[in-house]
């Protein structure tokens, strides 16, 4: 019987531990989902308040800028009203001077543009010459300045969207109105410098349309209008973003879908608001960082009270105790393969220096070739005038004789500046960069070959547009490019019966040069450009002329191209950025 009692306490005694791990696990969940709530709304709103105090400093920094560029806009109508020349100029009519005086005042003073407009509302003077000759009379700007005489400032919206911003003032002589000074503010550049932030960001005027913002769409909308201007959610989305705002606050907006917080500051101009609308993406990750370490802490205290309550904690415990040795090995064994990897990477270092010094080698190399290479054209044709200056003093004709001697000193400074190109040839340019004819660029380059197309009959064409072709290069570098393609052209037909060369010269997108020659074409397209690749035999080149091209082209942002015509022959195409389109074609 003694025995049958002992069975029977026994049995009732393991329920009863049972029953406590129950509810001490139970227990320690409901502290757990307290703790993580209560921690979840607190720190959202703490962290929500520091991300909005620094949305307030953006803005303020926002407003502060373009507050600045307003004002440092806003004295000069009032300062080239006075300019005399200017005055003069609308006086006597003669304009011829004054856009390239408005020229130079936009570049010391870093105005976005400047018109100058007669009494008639006609374009006289323009920092952009396209606009000169149009008319103007029934703009506000125009308008305004005429009747208030005084700096007006005037946003207007174009078709495509963008406002413009001007200050305007009329021109007084002898308390008459001559004329009107426009300058525009350029504000569109605090738009794109925003639209590279994760905030929303936008301005509205005093009206509250939207003059500024960084997604195009809202302009010339209200607040309202604009978020509303988005596509509607599906069902799913509707249900992620009710499960993801569940903890905290309303959010101020929903900008495409996701809950935003919204900041609003006062620009102290003409009743102007600057906007910004901020995702709670960040509010949520460092919040959600900090649950997931509560979590972590009452996982760690749920698997303790299993350890401390449960029959087999013992054998847990051993468990534990393997794993934590597998990981010290697995730790230490992890320890040696960053040591190795470590010197590895050292080694590593140390043979990027070796290749990188044996790389300057090579480029000195190459550039004493390349000097070679690039200075006997010029040498060929000093030679040329040479002969002809020595002909025409023998004839007596000294003034031709001259002639040739100032070409001869022209040859001698190009010589000089190639030197000077070479020494760059392995870093980039831009020092030297201004805005170029690319037509005047090929009639240069062909007055440099005149010489050696006297000695072959070659029949060159030229296709120009009438119109400028304006890139940003360096002139002399541009040259030598075309002066190399020409160079590879006159080579490749001096086996054909009836060698010919064309020039085409178009401006779309880009600025494309096409060089096409009929002579046998090109083999080996794939090493083209490579450094001492050459078909030609040997003590006739080096090979150096189109990687220099090339690497040139590349400088200017451009890219030079090889391919055969359909009718044989080789064609060559520079293609450069139009001058005001490179900046599209980079970013």
């Amino acid at each position: 019987m003694d025995g049958a009692f002992h069975s029977d306490e026994t049995d009732e005694a393991a329920p009863g531990i049972s029953w406590r791990v129950r509810l001490t696990i139970t227990a320690l969940v409901l502290v757990a989902i307290a703790v993580v709530l209560v921690t979840n709304r607190w720190m959202s709103e703490r962290f929500t308040e520091t991300t909005r105090n620094r949305s307030e400093v953006r803005l303020a920094l926002y407003s502060g800028n373009m507050l600045s560029e307003l004002q440092r806009t806003s004295v000069v109508p009032l300062l080239l009203a006075r300019d005399p020349a200017l005055i003069g100029a609308l006086g006597s009519g003669d304009f011829s001077a004054t856009s390239q005086r408005l020229i130079s005042f936009q570049t010391e003073i870093g105005a976005a543009s400047i018109l100058l407009l007669d009494k008639d509302g006609r374009t006289v003077g323009a920092t952009n010459r396209n606009l000169l000759g149009t008319s103007h009379r029934a703009a506000p700007y125009f308008v305004d300045a005429q009747r208030t005489k005084e700096t007006v400032f005037t946003s207007a919206q174009r078709e495509e969207g963008m406002f413009d911003f001007t200050y305007s003032r009329a021109v007084l002589s002898d308390n008459r109105v001559i004329g009107v000074i426009v300058v525009a503010v350029d504000l569109m550049k605090y738009e794109r410098a925003w639209a590279g932030l994760q905030d929303a960001v936008l301005v509205t005027d005093s009206q509250g349309v939207v003059i500024l913002a960084t997604e195009p769409r809202w302009r010339g909308l209200t607040i309202d209008e604009a978020l509303a201007v988005r596509d509607a959610p599906s069902a799913i989305r509707r249900a992620l973003q009710v499960t993801a705002d569940w903890a905290q606050n309303p959010p101020d907006a929903y900008l495409k879908g996701e809950a935003v917080m919204k900041t609003e500051a006062r620009v102290p101009f003409r009743g102007w608001r600057i906007v910004t609308f901020t995702a709670y993406d960040s509010v949520r990750e460092r919040v959600n960082g900090i649950l997931a370490l509560e979590i972590m802490g009452f996982a760690i205290l749920l698997a303790l009270a299993f350890y401390l309550l449960s029959r087999r904690a013992w054998s847990q415990s051993m468990s534990f105790q393997r794993e934590s040795a597998e990981l010290r090995l697995l730790n230490a064994r992890l320890q040696r393969e960053v040591a190795e990897r470590e010197k590895v990477q050292k080694d590593l270092a140390v043979a990027e220096l070796t290749l990188a010094q044996s790389s300057k080698l090579a480029a000195l190399g190459e550039m004493s070739a390349a000097v070679s290479h690039e200075l006997n054209q010029p040498l060929a044709a000093m030679k040329t005038y040479l002969a002809g200056a020595r002909l025409l003093l023998q004839r007596r004709r000294p003034d031709e004789a001259l002639s040739s001697f100032q070409r001869i000193d022209d040859l001698i400074e190009r010589m000089g500046a190639i030197t000077r190109q070479l020494k760059s040839y392995a870093r980039k340019g831009g020092d030297a960069f201004e805005p170029v004819d690319v037509r005047l660029c090929v009639s240069s380059a062909l007055s440099m070959m005149e010489p050696q197309l006297k000695v072959r009959v070659v029949r060159i064409t030229r296709t120009l547009p009438r119109q400028p072709v304006m890139v940003m290069a360096d002139r002399l570098r541009l040259e030598q490019v075309i002066i190399n393609l020409l160079r590879n052209a006159l080579d490749a037909t001096k086996t054909v019966a009836a060698p010919q060369i064309d020039l085409l010269l178009s401006a779309g997108e880009t600025a494309t040069l096409t060089v096409r020659d009929n002579g046998q074409g090109i083999t080996d397209l794939d090493n083209l450009f490579e450094p001492f690749y050459t078909t030609k035999k040997p003590g006739e080149g080096v090979g150096l002329g189109l990687a220099i091209s090339s690497g040139i082209v590349t400088d200017l942002g451009g890219r030079l191209t090889a391919r055969n015509a359909e009718g044989g022959g080789a064609v060559f195409e520079v293609q450069l950025p139009i001058l005001g389109k490179e900046v599209a074609a980079a970013e």
